[in-house]
């Protein structure tokens, strides 16, 4: 069971980004997938998950409106579109997993975690 994210990088302030999260070892059929950020001298925090199993979402008032979490089940991929970034969305952003319903963002909840991928937004 393995979650890998990708797509992180070097992006301007207004600026968008796509990272994304593939599965493999699993189908994410009945898992939820959440999106945490940590920023440098900070703890980790939970930013939008969604359930596979009803495509229900959750997203932190930080990044509503400017975020949009999906899931391409085909692929076994969930994606995080970030649109008009901050410099204070610097940060590594990880993808994580647990199996069940609903969508929370308490960490403990999640069994897989991926490694992380950086986005910077910088001009």
């Amino acid at each position: 069971v393995q979650l890998q994210a990708s797509g992180g990088g070097l992006v301007q302030p207004g600026g968008s980004l796509r990272v994304s999260c593939v599965a493999s070892g699993f189908t994410l059929g009945y898992y939820a997938i959440g999106w945490f950020r940590q920023a440098p001298g900070e703890e980790r925090e939970g930013i939008s998950c969604i359930s596979s199993s009803d495509g229900s979402t959750y997203y932190v008032d930080s990044v509503k409106g400017r975020f949009t979490i999906s899931i391409d089940n085909a692929k076994n991929t969930v994606y995080l579109q970030m649109n008009s970034l901050r410099p204070e969305d610097t940060a590594v952003y990880y993808c994580a997993g647990y199996y069940g319903v609903g969508v929370v963002l308490t960490q403990s909840s999640y069994d897989y975690w991926g490694q992380g991928t950086l986005v910077t937004v910088s001009s």
